[in-house]
């Protein structure tokens, strides 16, 4: 539920932007509404802990820190 303070407050800028923009702040609005609904909770992947070899994570973790620091100038 929408607080009726932000609610005369928003109203009060969209009042000020012109069309093209107001339907930015919608289209923006329904992107948040959107986000809030994807991933998985994490008590559901509580069952996969554990599950990779110590020695897999160790190469990860030499990987991660070897691979990452780096700066590739011309990659982009």
């Amino acid at each position: 539920m929408i607080s009726p303070v932000l609610e005369r407050e928003l109203h009060q800028q969209l009042e000020h932007l012109p069309f093209g923009q107001q339907r930015q702040v919608l289209d923006f609005a329904r992107a948040l509404a959107a986000a809030r609904a994807r991933g998985v909770a994490g008590q559901k992947l509580l069952k996969f802990a554990g599950t990779i070899d110590p020695g897999e994570l160790q190469v990860m973790s030499q990987a991660i820190a070897a691979d990452c620091e780096k700066v590739e100038p011309h990659e982009w």
